[in-house]
């Protein structure tokens, strides 16, 4: 049996995923690995399947074959199922009885990004188990008897479920926005399948995303279907990132429906079938979004940032549905529990048609308080996670002060609440603000910019 042994850059070993600048941090040769290191983490069972799955950036064919070279040489059999979203990837592994996934995808970032989302049957591979590919890679192992690939299309299947859970009450007008991302064909072919009347924006799948960067939770890039929506005076607008597993929402309006408000409408649409349900969000999520879930007689539960860390959260809690700022959405009551943006929008087509009004009317009749955009500050890897732990270190002097720290720092005060995180895949540090009252957000405001200062970060609103 021949061994070798590979070293990975660094900075691509993530949380939730694998992810570099293509020929700079990320190589070729990377993938090969990572189809070996893979293989070890599905043990030593017989006839093990892996299904592939690529988004359409330019190096993404490329890294599959890789990819692919990897799995089979660890004695894998894999099935490859094409371009489509990361969605697609996590339908097919449960499907098609896979012991696991691996979804070659740059998610949200540049064009010149690329990366790895891994997945097995029954949970996500993340944090120390991606982390300790550099420690597995040091000895790689050629097996005598390597495994096999095909290819299998199960893109029809996979709108066919979605469309199972579609249950249409009236003709809506529907703007669509794929950002030239991995969903684009599906998107298209599901459109034609629904009644009412449906555009689609950037359908065709081009990895060098020539109109707009496809992630919808900066508003630069919702700009053309804001515009589409008033020109024909659409009921809704929906917008997918670059893998398909997050989405953007806009009312009739044009305006922007964040991702705790959006976890807002679902949680009171399923609390009306299921009482008492556990639902889920992330650290960013206003007050508002827990204090709804709890009057409308669910159990909220604020859990870390990461869609990897959330679906491992709602298998322990029990949770049926969970969202993040971000616009990863999850149902584990119809559904499988990953997040699949196309679903998350079948689902709300399913609300919005049983208003009795415009969708602005509703939207801006939810509870809100007064908060900040989601701040993003540029900060090195090596030094960002090191600034959280010298926040915590002074907050832990101040013994009055509420701290939720599982995912940084949530600080909460009398008037409302500070966040400082370090975000799991950029060079970021992540801020947000919300007070009960408007008077008070400069205050809340300030207070954070204190500990950024503190900390070296020369950061002013």
């Amino acid at each position: 049996m021949t061994v070798l042994a590979h070293h990975f850059h660094s900075s691509i070993l993530r949380e939730y995923d694998v992810r570099g600048i293509y020929e700079e941090t990320l190589q070729d040769q990377d993938a090969w690995a990572i189809g070996h290191c893979f293989s070890q983490l599905l043990g030593e069972k017989e006839n093990k399947t892996v299904v592939v799955c690529r988004d359409g950036r330019l190096s993404s064919p490329i890294l599959e074959s890789f990819l692919v070279k990897g799995l089979k040489e660890a004695g894998v059999n894999v099935i490859c199922i094409g371009v489509g979203p990361t969605p697609l990837l996590y339908y097919a592994v449960q499907s098609l009885n896979a012991c696991g996934g691996i979804m070659i995808t740059g998610s949200h970032n540049p064009s010149d990004y690329n990366g790895f989302k891994m997945t097995l049957k029954d949970r996500p591979v993340f944090g120390n188990e991606i982390r300790g590919f550099q420690g597995l890679a040091k000895k790689i192992h050629l097996r005598s008897h390597p495994g096999s690939a095909k290819e299998k299309d199960v893109s029809g299947l996979y709108i066919q479920r979605l469309l199972s859970d579609y249950m249409p009450k009236r003709h809506l007008k529907v703007i669509w926005d794929a950002g030239n991302g991995a969903a684009g064909d599906i998107l298209t072919r599901l459109v034609e399948e629904m009644p009412g009347e449906h555009t689609v924006l950037y359908g065709e799948i081009d990895g060098t995303f020539p109109n707009h960067h496809p992630d919808p939770t900066d508003e630069k890039n919702l700009l053309d279907i804001k515009r589409t929506l008033k020109e024909q005076k659409a009921d809704i607008g929906i917008a997918f990132d670059g893998d398909g597993d997050r989405l953007g929402v806009i009312d009739d309006q044009g305006n922007v429906i964040w991702g705790d408000q959006l976890l807002m409408l679902f949680s009171r649409s399923l609390l009306k079938e299921k009482p008492g349900s556990t639902i889920i969000s992330d650290v960013k999520a206003s007050d508002s979004l827990f204090e709804d879930i709890a009057a409308h007689g669910g159990v909220p539960l604020m859990w870390t940032t990461g869609h990897s860390l959330i679906k491992k959260k709602m298998k322990e809690s029990g949770a049926l549905l969970a969202g993040e700022m971000s616009g990863h959405i999850f149902f584990a009551d119809h559904y499988y529990g990953f997040d699949d943006a196309l679903y998350a929008a079948i689902r709300l087509l399913n609300i919005v048609e049983l208003f009795d009004k415009p969708l602005s009317e509703i939207h801006t009749s939810l509870p809100r308080y007064f908060a900040t955009q989601e701040m993003r500050i540029q900060c090195s890897e090596d030094r960002k996670f090191k600034i959280i732990e010298e926040v915590k270190e002074r907050l832990k002097k101040e013994t009055s002060v509420d701290v939720f720290d599982l995912d940084g720092v949530r600080v909460k005060t009398n008037e409302g609440w500070w966040l400082l995180r370090a975000s799991n895949t950029q060079d970021m540090l992540v801020c947000r603000c919300e007070a009960k009252k408007k008077k008070d957000l400069p205050k809340i405001i300030k207070e954070m910019v204190f500990h950024l200062n503190k900390s070296g970060i020369n950061y002013t609103l």
